[in-house]
């Protein structure tokens, strides 16, 4: 397989297309799955409403709160977990629109590092678009907030997602048959090829079937809502795949390397040790489960060697908790 290779092919305010070649189908997929989910920004966490006289209930003016795109800039490295801002403090009536201060810090460890609206709500917005709508209030009714934004990634809750959407697409013309047509008379009037096609060449009717062929590009559109940009996505994914795939690479090393120790065999039972995965438990029990002398019986990703495991009435351990 040919290098890894990244053509852009449009890059916008809140988008980028682009062709990512010389990688597999699970690689690209994982990029697609870590750019939506993986990558940390702020967002609005707490909110603590002092006055709401509107037709909204508090609960629903929060959810909508959070929505709310906030500028996140390297949030990965100049923000902790554990650190809160304070993202909004406005009053809404129908005199004015959604004030908010400029991102006033509890967390001043890394602030002079930061974007100057790192945290602040995103309203640098065209002139012809419309503001992001919280609520509408009449005369008379009044809503004062303050919020809390916190760090967080998407696999917790989707207002930390950074894209609103993400999509990849591979093989346009169906060479490799991976997706079955559902037509009435014509497939091929009745299923368009997309854009994509014209990257690559259409196959001939005649042309045999391939079965060792794999995809080699994907064309990714990845779209963002504005709380990073579509460069940083895109580099913060592969930066966060990277390390993925580098902590997994360590973990399986590791568990290699218990096993060329002596601790797991790989062909069956030796000294006494049970194998079948990647460490020894030993279990002090009777009823031909394990064996009362404790040797290790080999479960889960390490060796979990308590000093004094007792199996009861010859039961052997079982469950969770062991």
């Amino acid at each position: 397989m040919a290098q890894p290779k990244v053509r852009i092919r449009e890059l916008t305010r809140d988008s980028v297309n682009f062709v990512l070649e010389g990688v597999d189908l699970a690689f690209a997929n994982s990029l697609r799955r870590v750019m939506m989910a993986d990558l940390a920004t702020v967002a609005i966490d707490i909110v603590e409403i002092e006055h709401n006289s509107s037709v909204l209930a508090d609960e629903f003016i929060a959810h909508r709160l959070g929505q709310i795109p906030l500028i996140s800039t390297e949030c990965d490295n100049l923000m902790r977990y554990t650190k809160l801002l304070v993202a909004l403090q406005a009053v809404l009536d129908q005199s004015n629109d959604f004030p908010y201060d400029d991102g006033a810090m509890m967390d001043n460890e890394t602030l002079d590092q930061r974007d100057p609206n790192f945290g602040s709500p995103l309203v640098t917005r065209q002139a012809s678009e419309e503001p992001i709508l919280i609520a509408k209030i009449r005369k008379g009714q009044r809503i004062r907030a303050r919020c809390i934004a916190k760090k967080g990634i998407a696999k917790e809750h989707a207002k930390w997602s950074p894209c609103s959407a993400v999509s990849f697409e591979y093989d346009p013309h169906n060479k490799l048959r991976h997706t079955s047509y559902w037509y009435e008379s014509d497939a091929k009037s009745e299923w368009p090829i997309s854009a994509n096609g014209r990257e690559e060449e259409a196959p001939q009717d005649d042309q045999p079937f391939d079965f060792n062929a794999k995809p080699e590009k994907f064309y990714f559109e990845v779209e963002t809502t504005g709380s990073l940009s579509p460069k940083e996505v895109v580099m913060k994914g592969m930066e966060e795949l990277t390390k993925k795939l580098a902590f997994l690479t360590h973990q399986v090393d590791a568990g290699a390397d218990t096993e060329m120790n002596g601790d797991v065999t790989a062909g069956g039972a030796a000294n006494g040790h049970a194998s079948s995965g990647w460490g020894a438990l030993p279990i002090n029990g009777s009823n031909g489960m394990a064996t009362s002398a404790s040797p290790p019986v080999v479960g889960g990703w390490g060796n979990y060697s308590p000093s004094a495991l007792q199996v009861p009435n010859g039961t052997a351990a079982g469950g969770w908790n062991l």
